[in-house]
């Protein structure tokens, strides 16, 4: 009724939304639900663990036109050794897998990840695994963040002899891979035309407003303050690792 144009539905795993009210995941029939309301044009779903990415919530995202084709599916980790420390529900070909079957259902659809290096008792190898990994998926954006030690988790009493300059190492390359698979996939829009919610200022002359398409790129572009809330077209005339830049239609 305020204007809203996007819902964002979160939780720590949204895929495990009804189980505790039903008894039974019910994702799949709330977003159906949610996309009925009327003003609401964009739902975007953040954070499914894979494991619960079912064939039946790919169907509805393929098929609702409300539903963004974006999903954030944190994986933590691609070496299963260290997976199954992590008491993740998951594996490498699993999470491959999953990858897949999304991209062959829904090919636009952005799949952004967060993954950790430096858990307790990873080794180089673990570490190759997850470098080998994003080269084979390439996903769209990757956050990622070293680790760091939780009281009262059982990883907290984990043996854990990697120093921190070691694990800043294996950092500073997992980031360098991710910036450059995100540069290449901007470079990837350049000359496209892309609708765009506009939703706020940059603070900067040239490109002043700030919006995200419907894969939750972040695009600059200038006009009309009058243009924040609205969607509107905006054709792709640069890019680099982190945004992309426009012009309007």
């Amino acid at each position: 009724a305020e204007g809203g144009k996007e819902l964002i539905v979160i939780a720590q795993d949204t895929t495990r939304y009804g189980k505790d009210i039903y008894g039974e995941y019910k994702l799949p029939e709330l977003l159906q639900k949610l996309c009925r309301i009327d003003g609401i044009e964009w739902v975007r779903v953040h954070y499914c663990y894979p494991e619960l990415v079912t064939d039946e919530l790919i169907e509805v995202i393929a098929k609702e036109d409300k539903l963004c084709n974006y999903l954030d599916i944190p994986i933590q980790h691609c070496s299963d050794r260290v997976l199954k420390r992590m008491g993740r529900r998951t594996n490498k070909a699993q999470i491959v897998g999953l990858i897949k079957k999304l991209r062959e259902r829904i090919p636009d659809i952005v799949i952004r990840t967060t993954l950790l290096v430096g858990f307790p008792g990873e080794t180089d190898e673990d570490f190759e695994d997850t470098i080998s990994l994003c080269e084979e998926v390439r996903y769209d954006a990757m956050f990622t963040f070293i680790y760091s030690k939780r009281v009262g988790t059982p990883a907290a009493s984990m043996p854990d002899p990697y120093t921190r300059e070691q694990k800043q190492k294996h950092f500073d390359r997992l980031t360098e891979v991710s910036n450059r698979i995100s540069g290449e996939k901007h470079k990837e829009y350049e000359g496209k035309t892309l609708r765009v919610l506009v939703d706020g200022e940059t603070g900067r002359d040239e490109y002043n407003l700030s919006s995200r398409t419907n894969g939750g790129r972040l695009v600059h572009l200038k006009g009309e303050i009058s243009l924040i809330g609205k969607f509107i077209d905006v054709k792709i005339t640069a890019s680099n690792t982190w945004a992309l830049y426009g012009e309007i239609v």
